[in-house]
């Protein structure tokens, strides 16, 4: 080899056969390629694995904002000195204001919701069927039944997971008992009214159709005893993340002594929680790409270690200690963007088929692998954001370039008078 193409070219032709050769270990150096196939699987499934469960994190959080979102208003209003029986005006003047998409007066109580096979607690939620028309998470939603009329009548919306749960379909009568109904000189008796089950809705997330009963507004209040007023207003915005710009609106429309709490304080704990678990998880799982990339300095030294002959002829051919570096630190490196490529490619196919996957198992092993009690939600979701993924590639890539210096760096310092002197 001349000294030009060894020395002076970096990444020469020479260097990327050698490499490669040195990848395809012979029969005496099967060792050596077990250990180089082991951090390439290691660093696949690292890289996949850290895709696959911040997908499926990032989509449970959408999944359960757009749930929580959908069903709850984004700034609820309650009154803080007179009740609110000026609901109807306060309504429109909040609804006037640009960038609010629904203003609804609600009446809210809990109740128990029994049928003549089994009885569950539920939160019983009066609206006007105009506001339920624009809430899609419900009106979208409906699978049997209609809410046509539903001011008319005496019918309620319930959710499927009650339905099943009671046995109750549409046109059937549902009986809601609340603590506080009539007071009598013996005291307070409880209020027991049957209702027509006019509509089953399915949301998607088991908690709220497990335990959401809709009936008209005036109802709501002749059931729970408001004398012409609500519990308070769901305010629903178009952009849920600039929620605090809207307070300041929605304080001035009011023209009324009110109190506001959003979505974000509503829900503080649960989504606190979910991304807490989530960086834990982030590290966690980053620990499996480190220990694929120590996986691939152990192999490159025992490389080095059995090249150490080879080194030092080519040293006394010409060969620079930058050529030996860049031989050793392409091998490496080889490994590791392959493996991370690869980790990349089968991350993305997981994650783009996760429910069917999901589903196949649960068939292969005959158990629920996602249970809508513990989780929720009707499906498993996963949602790749670009710029994580493109975060978890380039730590990848930069832990495995890492991992290849010292190795490559031991190479480069052998020398080659010693190391033949002793071979």
């Amino acid at each position: 080899m001349s000294d030009s193409a060894a020395g002076t070219r970096p990444f020469a032709p020479f260097e990327w056969m050698l490499s490669l050769r040195y990848l395809r270990a012979r029969r005496k150096e099967g060792f050596i390629s077990v250990i180089a196939g082991f951090s390439f699987v290691g660093i696949m499934l690292g890289v996949a694995t850290l895709i696959i469960v911040m997908a499926v994190m990032n989509g449970f959080r959408t999944e359960l904002l757009d749930k929580i979102l959908g069903l709850n208003g984004h700034l609820l209003i309650q009154p803080l000195e007179s009740p609110l029986t000026d609901f109807e005006q306060v309504a429109q003047r909040l609804a006037a204001v640009p960038g609010i998409r629904l203003a609804a007066p609600i009446v809210e109580g809990q109740a128990l919701a029994s049928s003549p096979f089994a009885a569950n607690g539920v939160l019983v939620r009066g609206m006007r069927a105009g506001d339920l028309d624009k809430l899609a998470s419900i009106s979208k939603n409906i699978k049997k039944g209609t809410l046509e009329g539903f001011d008319q009548g005496q019918g309620i919306a319930i959710g499927k997971r009650l339905a099943d749960q009671l046995s109750l379909q549409v046109g059937d009568n549902l009986t809601l008992v609340a603590p506080r109904g009539a007071v009598t000189p013996m005291g307070t008796t409880p209020r027991i009214k049957p209702y027509k089950v006019a509509a089953i809705f399915e949301i998607g997330m088991s908690e709220y159709d497990a335990a959401f009963v809709f009936m008209p507004l005036p109802e709501a209040q002749a059931y729970f005893n408001r004398s012409n007023d609500v519990t308070a207003i769901e305010v629903y915005t178009n952009n849920p993340d600039a929620v605090d710009r809207y307070r300041k609106l929605v304080a001035e429309a009011a023209q009324r002594p009110i109190y506001m709490i959003d979505w974000r304080q509503r829900n503080a704990t649960f989504f606190n929680a979910l991304q807490v678990e989530r960086n834990v998880m982030f590290l966690i799982l980053t620990l499996i790409v480190l220990v694929a990339a120590l996986n691939i300095v152990s192999g490159l030294i025992m490389l080095v270690k059995d090249k150490s002959s080879d080194i030092a002829i080519m040293r006394t051919m010409g060969a620079s200690q930058g050529a030996i570096m860049r031989i050793f630190l392409i091998t490496g490196a080889s490994i590791g963007v392959v493996g991370t490529l690869t980790g990349f490619l089968f991350g993305t196919l997981v994650c783009v088929n996760i429910d069917s996957i999901r589903q196949f198992l649960s068939w292969v092993t005959q158990t629920d692998l996602f249970p809508r009690e513990l989780y929720f939600l009707s499906r498993l979701p996963a949602e790749m954001d670009v710029a994580e993924t493109f975060a978890v590639v380039v730590m990848a890539l930069g832990l495995s370039l890492l991992a290849t210096l010292y190795p490559s760096w031991r190479a480069a310092r052998l020398d080659p008078v010693e190391t033949l002197r002793y071979e």
